[in-house]
């Protein structure tokens, strides 16, 4: 079981990198005064799950998922038994 524990945490050092990157490239939800006047509602509004950005996003997500799904299996006891 230590092999197990050593492989997850590799993992769960790759994927700490791999957030924070993720993170740090997208942008800014900083929609100002465009989203009173109904500015927000464009093209790259209506299609973002088809652009880079939402490509990010759905990533995020994911990394997001593997990151607590791992924080909780290495704080289990039973992999250190």
């Amino acid at each position: 079981m230590d092999i197990l524990r050593i492989i997850l945490t590799i993992i769960y050092v790759i994927d700490c990198i791999a957030l924070t990157v993720i993170v740090l490239m997208q942008e800014g939800k900083d929609a100002g005064l465009g989203a009173i006047a109904g500015a927000a509602d464009t093209y790259w509004g209506q299609n973002k799950g088809r652009s880079m950005e939402g490509g990010l996003e759905r990533l995020t997500r994911i990394l997001v998922v593997i990151f607590f799904v791992l924080s909780l299996l290495l704080s289990m006891n039973f992999l250190s038994a």
